[in-house]
Order: structure tokens, then C-alpha cells, then sequence
């Protein structure tokens, strides 16, 4: 249990709908809903949501990369998103968002790029690989309703993760 902890952040829509999917794998110490890449100190959720700040909904991921790598994350991310779609994710519309995976390290920035070409290479998607790689900059934690929404909040959850068309999405793109 010597293992050094790393951090992962990427954004896929509506920050709700990205805890649950890394929350239960081996390794994940910690999922967190926030705010990233904006120029505004400390959003506030209305603040993001007004497009005005330049933040991104997104999860950080705190994580032992010997039980769970960032290549693993970044499967288990690719599997939440439309990589096609850079202007919003599912119902979720506008530049708070948009699919991002913010890189915290050179290792983090070169496995997603390679997986980014994987899964254009892979001709899954019919459309161009749009999501954004990026250096990670100031991530600020959501406000405390927002964390753990899935477990507070379940059956507005719900509507939410199959209403806004992300469950049918994954089905259809990434299930069989």
C-alpha cells in the first residue's frame, strides 16, 4: 500500500452522469464533481451553466494506478461519451459540456492521444474524434448537492442519465 496516488480529470456532459461509471473500480479513492478549464476563481454552478466562464463540467479522479491505470480510465471514459460531438454531450448543449480529457502529466497527455487514434483507427464511430485533450488547469469541487448526485438524488438521476439520451447512446455504441 506504498503506492504513490495519481489524479485523472475528464469531462463528458453532465458531471452527474460521469461519478457512478469510475466510482466502483478497483483503486478509485475518490470521484469528484467540478468545474475546470474557465477563467472565473471559484464558479458557482450558476455561473457555469450561464456559458460565461469558459469552465467545463468534469470529474476528477483521484486513483492508485497499480489497481486501476489511466489507461484503464481512459477506456472506462470513452465508454461514457460521444467522442463525436464537441459541443455538448447528449441533451447537455453548450461549451460546459464538452467532452475534454485534461491531462495532469506527459504520461497522461501521450495514452490519450494514443487512445484518442485507437478509437478513430478502431472506425467505430463513422464521425471524427472531436474530444478535446488538453493540460489540466484549477479544478474547483462543485457544490456539495452536486457530489454523489446518483446516491442522493436517484431518481432525478435517472431522468437524467436516460432522458438526455446517454443511456440509449452507450447502448447502442458501446454495449455488444
Amino acid at each position: 500500500m506504498g503506492a504513490q496516488l495519481e489524479v485523472a480529470t475528464f469531462a463528458g456532459g453532465c458531471f452527474w452522469c460521469m461519478v457512478e461509471p469510475f466510482e466502483n473500480q478497483p483503486g478509485i479513492e475518490q470521484v469528484v464533481s467540478g468545474y475546470t478549464g474557465g477563467h472565473v476563481v471559484n464558479p458557482t454552478y450558476e455561473q457555469v451553466c450561464s456559458q460565461t466562464t469558459g469552465h467545463t463540467e468534469a470529474v476528477q479522479i483521484t486513483f492508485d494506478p497499480t489497481l486501476f491505470s489511466y489507461e484503464q480510465l481512459l477506456e472506462v471514459y470513452w465508454q461514457q461519451t460521444d467522442p463525436t460531438d464537441a459541443m455538448g454531450q447528449f441533451a447537455d448543449r453548450g461549451d460546459s459540456y464538452r467532452p475534454a480529457i485534461f491531462f495532469h502529466s506527459e504520461q497522461q497527455q501521450l495514452a490519450a492521444e494514443q487512445s484518442k487514434v485507437a478509437l478513430q483507427a478502431s472506425r467505430r464511430f463513422k464521425k471524427e474524434i472531436v474530444t478535446a485533450i488538453l493540460p489540466a488547469e484549477p479544478f474547483y469541487a462543485a457544490e456539495d448537492y452536486h457530489q454523489d448526485f446518483h446516491k442522493k438524488n436517484p431518481v432525478r438521476y435517472q431522468q437524467s442519465h436516460i432522458g438526455s439520451g446517454r443511456v440509449a447512446f452507450i447502448q447502442q455504441n458501446w454495449e455488444g
